[in-house]
């Protein structure tokens, strides 16, 4: 599995991280997007919500949100990925509807991605956190977007005759955190972990208090590695390939 069905990135041109909350990509994915950025791909990420349904109740919701979008910005820039697009859905009621659908071809027809990476629509039941409904709400808008949506003329005409986004076919689309039997491609993230770590420590609000945090990650990593084929030592990020193209 670690060589995978999987485009080589240097034949990738711009990749599109789409996930439902800031720290989502540094926990599923920030290792691969280091190494597609290290290939030489331009990565863009684009959050269904702002983060807002966490933190102490007396903290105003927009106070949260504002925070929460500082930090993902923080901890993108560590990784190389300057470009960020906010949606703003509500956090805990992200549902995979005709307005999510749209504002994610939007997205897509403007940044023109040759790859997606979302989260899995399936409930991984070997690590149900990682199955929030939110993760997967916007892994199935993403899909309906990437296919047929994006590359549709007919799909939301608005997109094409009020804004002039033209049509877009992703080429491939990658699914973090589904079940481990679907996960047909690793890549290997073991020199680029301690950017990752650093990614998730810009999540100050959400990893400040978390005690044990990269024994446990490495721990998890070298799971999907040794699962995957990696040598011992390893650490591996897995995910679901699909050609969409």
């Amino acid at each position: 599995m670690a060589h995978g069905p999987a485009l080589d990135d240097h034949d990738i041109t711009r990749a599109l991280v789409v996930a439902a909350h800031p720290d989502d990509v540094d926990f599923g994915a920030a290792g691969t997007v280091a190494a597609w950025i290290k290939a030489g791909v331009d990565v863009a990420y684009c959050l269904c919500t702002s983060g807002e349904a966490t933190g102490d109740l007396a903290t105003p919701r927009s106070a949260i949100a504002d925070l929460r979008e500082q930090e993902q910005r923080a901890a993108a820039e560590i990784v190389g990925v300057t470009n960020l697009y906010f949606l703003r859905h509500p956090d805990g009621r992200v549902v995979p509807g005709l307005a999510l659908r749209r504002d994610i071809t939007r997205v897509i027809r403007t940044f023109r991605p040759d790859r997606v990476l979302t989260w899995s629509p399936e409930i991984n039941w070997d690590h149900i956190v990682t199955s929030h409904p939110d993760h997967r709400a916007a892994g199935e808008a993403t899909l309906a977007a990437v296919y047929p949506d994006a590359r549709n003329p007919h799909a939301y005409p608005e997109l094409l005759t009020q804004e002039g986004l033209q049509p877009w076919t992703v080429r491939e689309l990658w699914l973090a955190d589904g079940p481990r039997q679907r996960r047909n491609h690793a890549v290997d993230i073991t020199d680029l972990m301690p950017l990752k770590l650093a990614a998730l420590r810009a999540h100050q609000s959400q990893t400040g208090g978390m005690a044990g945090l990269e024994e446990q990650l490495r721990g998890e990593f070298a799971n999907q590695a040794n699962y995957a084929g990696l040598p011992e030592g390893r650490l591996a990020e897995t995910f679901q390939v699909v050609n969409t193209a």
